[in-house]
């Protein structure tokens, strides 16, 4: 798993084995199984997270109701709004498969940093990305039909049709499992035609 870290980090910076051991010695690679709940509303965290295998969502019990927001697969990462407030977490933080991931805080971070600042340009690089990635996901999803996100979601990640409880997929495109399957139905009929 180490490799796959340091390939996708070689994607902006290239390292020296003193940076790759550097980031070996911080202890970040954490393996969680299935259902494990990483972060719970109300609860207060450091942590960040990046996925090297594995699917993670993020989602809201709303009048006991799950709503999920967003799936997080291999190299996507994850830093909850509240690690920033220093508030309590408003959603939940939970592993749809076993998921091998870094978790890392700020300390950890700064602490490397000092030591290698090319890793903060990094940062920097990929906070920018994510931002803007989510921004075009944000402005596509309000934009969009229950279709359009489903067709979206086929066409970007159709990995998580699969790897995906159906009701958590309805959920994450705002509508109920069965209007799923109707529309799976539906889109799968205009393709025969």
């Amino acid at each position: 798993m180490h490799d796959v870290l340091f390939d996708f980090i070689s994607k902006y910076i290239s390292l020296t084995e003193d940076e790759k051991n550097a980031i070996l010695s911080v202890d970040i690679f954490r393996t969680v199984k299935k259902g494990t709940i990483l972060l719970k509303e109300g609860q207060y965290t450091k942590d960040s997270y990046f996925v090297l295998k594995g699917c993670i969502r993020t989602y809201y019990v709303l009048d006991n109701e799950e709503k999920t927001t967003a799936f997080y697969t291999e190299m996507e990462a994850l830093t909850p709004p509240c690690v920033i407030s220093k508030t309590p977490s408003e959603f939940y933080v939970s592993c749809i498969e076993e998921t091998i991931l870094t978790v890392s805080n700020a300390d950890m971070e700064a602490e490397i940093n000092a030591q290698f600042p090319k890793f903060e340009t990094m940062c920097k690089m990929l906070s920018e990305e994510l931002l803007a990635k989510q921004r075009i996901d944000f402005d596509e999803f309000k934009t969009s039909s229950p279709e359009q996100r489903y067709l979206n979601l086929l066409d970007k990640r159709p990995d998580l049709i699969q790897r995906v409880p159906q009701y958590q997929l309805a959920s994450y495109l705002g509508i109920k499992p069965e209007s799923l399957s109707r529309l799976r139905g539906r889109i799968t009929e205009k393709n025969r035609g």
